[in-house]
């Protein structure tokens, strides 16, 4: 019997590669000897630098960059497989990186996420996938430009610093100093929105709340990115508004896509592609995925409908050990997996769950394994 351990982190206890080692252990316990692997998985969030070093042997490089305030902040990026790089915005531009009391998107950049790919660049890397989740930002993308040679000007032919406050002010943009090398490089956006750049469903009012705009300070950045999105029309002749995705990471999407010739993309499927996921899939007779909380959300872009979708065209069962399950859970097994077991097995806090991961997992997993050998004596 071959196995595949194909899980999402449980974020706040266990990470991929841990479940990978309880699952091997659970299985040889249940089974006696089977070929056990694993490979971490991310669906191009959080993490997904760390799944794709960990499953292709890659490396870190860590850079000194401008984080959202322009402040000097510490990030990094991942190298494998020769010349590909792995960013993730939220290493450099990331809300976690501004303090509460100072979240405000008038204020906050991309420009360190440029710096992020310029120093991949400079080294030589020319395939770059870029996560865009988890921004502090709604600069349309401008400090990312900026840090790779793009000048934005005002109506006075200043240049403008790339913050979310200056979208009302761009009159035109100087593209002749952008970064030849970028012309040579394939640069994939990992991108699960579909939002566009302005409107109701646009960066600022569909993200622009949770990143410190209160309903005046949207006002005005709305204001600013129909600016920035008129000025691109007319000098590129493309709409924003047209594309998915461009309103992602407070519409770093549309720059990526614009001046970079960046292809969206959907992060599971990228990653499942940086780390081979079909190959490993040959031989494999059972799969085992998860994730901290299956919800109906799962089935859109996340870790276990990417692995199930994959598994079920090879025509290999997947099953689903997770944390908890929340609302329409079960709604996963329309995207190839086959049924879905908790860790958890009594009612309990969820500081308890967490204090516990370890233990209750490989016990779901004993229990899991458990009936797939009953499975197969009746068979």
């Amino acid at each position: 019997m071959k196995l595949l351990f194909a899980s999402d982190s449980f974020k706040g206890s266990l990470t991929s590669e841990k479940t990978v080692e309880l699952l091997s252990k659970a299985a040889r316990e249940v089974f006696g000897e089977c070929e056990c692997s694993g490979v971490p998985v991310a669906d191009g969030g959080e993490g997904t630098v760390e799944a794709v070093i960990a499953a292709e042997q890659g490396e870190y490089v860590k850079v000194k960059v401008h984080g959202p305030l322009m402040e000097e902040a510490e990030s990094f990026y991942g190298v494998f497989d020769g010349d590909k790089a792995v960013i993730e915005m939220a290493a450099a531009s990331g809300l976690p990186m501004v303090p509460e009391e100072l979240r405000d998107p008038l204020n906050t950049t991309t420009y360190g996420t440029g710096e992020l790919i310029l120093d991949a660049l400079k080294k030589g890397y020319r395939d770059i996938s870029i996560a865009i989740g988890g921004s502090a930002t709604n600069d349309g993308g401008m400090g990312c430009a900026r840090a790779l040679g793009l000048k934005f000007l005002d109506s006075e032919g200043c240049e403008l610093e790339g913050f979310g406050r200056d979208l009302a002010k761009v009159s035109a943009i100087d593209i002749s100093g952008l970064d030849e090398r970028i012309k040579e490089s394939k640069i994939t956006v990992m991108c699960d929105v579909t939002n566009p750049l302005c409107g109701k469903d646009g960066a600022t009012w569909t993200f622009g709340k949770q990143k410190g705009a209160t309903p005046e300070i949207q006002e005005e950045l709305e204001a600013g990115m129909c600016n920035y999105r008129d000025v691109i029309k007319e000098s590129f002749g493309i709409d924003c508004d047209e594309i998915p995705g461009a309103g992602a990471a407070g519409g770093l999407g549309a720059a990526l896509k614009v001046f970079f010739g960046g292809e969206m993309k959907s992060g599971i499927e990228t990653v499942l592609d940086l780390i081979r996921f079909d190959e490993r899939l040959k031989g494999v007779d059972l799969v085992v995925s998860g994730e901290g909380r299956t919800d109906w959300q799962s089935c859109f872009g996340k870790v276990m409908q990417g692995v199930g979708v994959h598994a079920k065209a090879k025509g290999i069962p997947v099953l689903g050990l997770s944390g908890s399950l929340g609302k329409n859970a079960m709604d996963i097994c329309d995207c190839g997996v086959s049924s879905l077991m908790t860790t958890v097995n009594a009612p309990m806090p969820l500081s308890e769950a967490l204090e516990r991961a370890e233990e209750l997992y490989y016990e779901g997993a004993l229990r899991m394994f458990r009936f797939v050998r009953a499975g197969m004596e009746m068979r």
